[in-house]
């Protein structure tokens, strides 16, 4: 993510919104330090950003999933298959 110093930022400022509008985030920083985070309106917060669970009630996981073909496993490993 880029970064620009705080007067880069105000002499480009037009280009700069451009840019975030765009979906392109930068950061505005002060004396070297990070202070703002620029992103367009339309980019979801992160907790919007729907991650784990898309497919809750979608998918039954065994009730024997650890152990399902232990013994096949087993054999494998001592080289009887």
């Amino acid at each position: 993510m880029q970064t620009y110093n705080m007067h880069e930022a105000k002499t480009q400022l037009s280009r700069l919104v451009e840019k975030a509008s765009k979906g392109e985030s930068f950061v505005i920083a002060k004396a070297g330090k990070s202070m703002v985070k620029v992103v367009a309106l339309e980019t979801p917060e992160v907790s919007q950003q729907k991650r784990f669970g898309f497919l809750s009630g979608q998918i039954r996981v065994p009730d024997d999933f650890n152990t399902m073909a232990a013994d096949e496993i087993a054999a494998l490993f001592e080289g009887r298959l």
